[in-house]
């Protein structure tokens, strides 16, 4: 009687234990027993690709992945107030603009105990900008999640209506400049220009420019500003006095972005970042399009593109994870298969971005069918990668220096002045870092 006893309590508390599996959960999870993670993206053109990859996870994990992809502004506005008392997604990218802000406040998992117990997961197999970028006094914070590079997209169908040969990768920064104006003179009437750079355009503009020139935007060890530097300032010059002038009005690239520009035939040509390739793949004169590596500027002068003188920004986002989530297992698990060569492998296939795994992203030039992309990743044997300028205080810099150069857009003459003003403040802005 009593061994019949305790079999039956068994059998209740098994099955009690099975009901409540089933159950849906606080979170959102399904009847069927399977929870749900929350990931928040600003980035509409990634979600279907990564989708496929979470559901690849979802199979073994017991977990449901749903996104929510709120737009860049609105992603912003969601953390904030999430950080400051509201719901936050338990799984969320992190960027070069505010990743410091939130691994200061503590809002980030510090994942270093989840790294030291992951055997899948080696750090070194990543672009060290970005392991650097989402390190805060010694730990990790997010894991990297992709890297980009900038190429340039032109029109066919501009180029040869005006009679312009198509640029080729061997050209310099003189070259982009005179194609651009000669576009620009032989499509005035039709209100054509030759390209675009607009005062917000720095990682996929012109800090690629300074860079190619000799000069930078910030030192190396973070302290002071490149922007007094005589190439920096040299490069500057260049964008007012020829490139600049080959560009729509200023007031008309602060209302309307490049790629809408663009794609409504009214530029020849315009840097671009590899985030943005799907944009053009999809549109309906994905035929007329066509990419080139980004120029180079003869330093040496000898004719020869050396690698130091073609550069090109790179960013990498990062995966990161609430700090007070109720699922942080599984949070990182996710994170963790996101990041494993085989799903950055997958993400590169798919055409959703670039691996932030060194040498995984072969394959997203291959993604896009009859459109070469390959320039995104030539660039890396021919060139030279420079991680995306930042320091802790990058979102006001930055911000000052767009406020700067509206003056230097609207008045090109003023260009050196402008810039040897965002050194002095800038310098003050890290001096209280």
């Amino acid at each position: 009687m009593k061994t019949r006893m305790v079999a039956l309590l068994l059998a209740l508390v098994l099955c009690l234990g099975l009901a409540a599996c089933g159950e849906t959960t606080d979170n959102g999870g399904s009847s069927s027993g399977s929870k749900v993670i929350e990931v928040a993206i600003w980035d509409n053109n990634q979600l279907d690709g990564l989708q496929k990859i979470a559901d690849e996870w979802s199979k073994t994990s017991g977990y449901k992945v749903e996104f929510t992809v709120p737009g860049w502004d609105g992603y912003w506005t969601m953390l904030e107030a999430g950080v400051s008392g509201g719901e936050m997604p338990d799984v969320f990218w992190m960027h070069s603009n505010n990743a410091e802000k939130y691994m200061n406040a503590g809002s980030l998992l510090n994942l270093d105990e989840y790294i030291a117990k992951d055997d899948s997961l080696d750090l070194k197999n990543y672009f060290e900008g970005i392991n650097q970028l989402y390190t805060f006094n010694g730990s990790t914070y997010a894991i990297p999640k992709d890297h980009d590079t900038i190429a340039v997209i032109y029109n066919k169908a501009i180029f040869d209506k005006y009679g312009v040969a198509y640029p080729t990768n061997d050209w310099t920064w003189e070259d982009f400049a005179a194609i651009a104006q000669e576009i620009t003179e032989k499509g005035k009437a039709d209100g054509i220009f030759g390209t675009y750079c607009n005062v917000g355009n720095n990682q996929d503009g012109w800090y690629n420019l300074i860079y190619s020139f000799g000069g930078e935007v910030i030192s190396a060890d973070k302290k002071s500003s490149g922007y007094d530097k005589p190439e920096t300032i040299e490069a500057m010059k260049f964008l007012a006095e020829k490139i600049l002038p080959a560009c729509p009005s200023p007031d008309s690239m602060a209302s309307t972005g490049a790629d809408t520009m663009f794609l409504s035939g009214l530029i020849g040509m315009v840097s671009m970042g590899s985030w943005n390739v799907n944009t053009f793949y999809t549109s309906d004169n994905a035929e007329d399009y066509a990419w080139v590596m980004l120029p180079y500027e003869d330093r040496n002068g000898n004719g020869t593109c050396e690698k130091e003188e073609r550069c090109t920004i790179y960013n990498g986002l990062g995966w990161a994870i609430d700090a007070h989530t109720k699922e942080a297992d599984a949070a990182y698990s996710l994170i963790s298969y996101f990041s494993s060569k085989e799903a950055q492998i997958k993400q590169a296939e798919l055409g959703v971005t670039m691996a932030g795994y060194v040498g995984c992203s072969e394959p997203f030039a291959k993604a896009f069918g009859d459109m070469d992309v390959s320039p995104f990743v030539q660039i890396e044997e021919e060139g030279t990668l420079i991680f995306r300028p930042y320091s802790k205080s990058t979102a006001i810099w930055e911000d000052d220096a767009y406020n700067a150069l509206v003056a230097a857009w609207s008045a090109p003459e003023t260009m050196e002045e402008v810039v040897r003003g965002i050194a002095d403040k800038m310098n003050k802005t890290l001096a209280d870092e």
